[in-house]
Formats: structure tokens, sequence, C-alpha cells
């Protein structure tokens, strides 16, 4: 079964039977535009032939020979086991050992300059703001706020009791 595509191309150059063809025309929607388009491109392909007539190819031989080898190029990579041997691997132990021993000392340089270990302040800025700021008895009269804290841990909690909202001198920069 042919494409419409192809009945087209078909109907175009002349090429359909007449059964074909006269399914083919039945089909067509705009029959009027159908036989304007033929029209247009029987014009076009006789400006062509007008215009740009084939080249005649010279030097035949030449032709032969990158034919010759292209093949020669094609046999060439279809036989691999040949070519394998002679050529050294691509990652031989000796170089393995060598980028796996640079790879390690990279990565050692890398991890004592980030991973140093600052020296720890007393108290962080935040712990600060918040040991000097007081609860406002406005905002909860009956609130209370205690603090823990564990220096080994580095951590500090901060429990507040009886508020009914945080005042914002406790918002975290």
């Amino acid at each position: 079964m042919k494409t419409f595509e192809e009945k087209w191309t078909a109907w175009i150059d002349g090429e359909l039977s007449a059964a074909e063809l006269a399914e083919f025309e039945a089909a067509l929607p705009d029959r009027a535009a159908a036989e304007a388009e033929k029209g247009n491109a029987h014009k076009l392909g006789a400006f062509l032939k007008e215009n740009m007539p084939a080249r005649a190819m010279g030097n035949e031989e030449f032709f032969h020979h990158q034919l010759r080898q292209g093949i020669a190029a094609d046999a060439r990579t279809a036989a691999p086991e040949e070519s394998a041997a002679a050529r050294p691997a691509f990652w031989p132990i000796g170089r393995l050992v060598w980028v796996g021993a640079t790879s390690l000392a990279i990565f050692c340089v890398c991890a004592f300059f980030v991973m140093r270990e600052k020296a720890p302040t007393d108290q962080s800025q935040y712990l600060t703001q918040i040991l000097n700021a007081r609860v406002d008895p406005a905002l909860g009269p009956n609130a209370t706020i205690s603090m823990f804290e564990l220096k080994e841990d580095k951590v500090t909690v901060l429990w507040t009791e009886g508020l009914q909202s945080l005042p914002s001198e406790y918002a975290t920069k």
C-alpha cells in the first residue's frame, strides 16, 4: 500500500495506472489547487533542466581510486584484533598506580586545608544576643526563659514557657 506522498509523487510524474489515477484524483480535497501545484512542479523541473545541466563526470579512475581507498579503510577497521596486539594498553598497571597515588595526595592536601578545625570562641554572637535580651512583661507576664548549654557537644537549648510569640530580638540573623 502506497502512502499519500508516494501516490502524490507518482501522480505528478504521471506513473499511476488508470485505476490508481481515478482513485487518487477522487480522494483529492481540492483538485484545482492540486493541478496548479502539479503544473508548477513541471515548470520547476523544466527550468532546472535548462539552467542546471548535469556535469559530466571526469577522471573516472580517480573516483574508482577513492572507492578502493574507502574499502581498504573499512577492511582495516573490521579487523581490530591485529591492531590491538600492536598497540599498548590504555591503563597499564604503572600508570594506574601513579594516578591513584596522585589522587590520594590531592585528597589529603584538600582534606587538611578544608577540614582544619578553627579554635572555638567562648560564646557565639547569637548566644550573647539571647543572654542580653529580656522578656517584655507585656508579651507574657508569666513568661520564663531557661537555657541549657553543653559545651562538649556545642549545643544550646533555649526553653521558653508562657509566651504567646517570641519577640523579634530572638530571631536569628
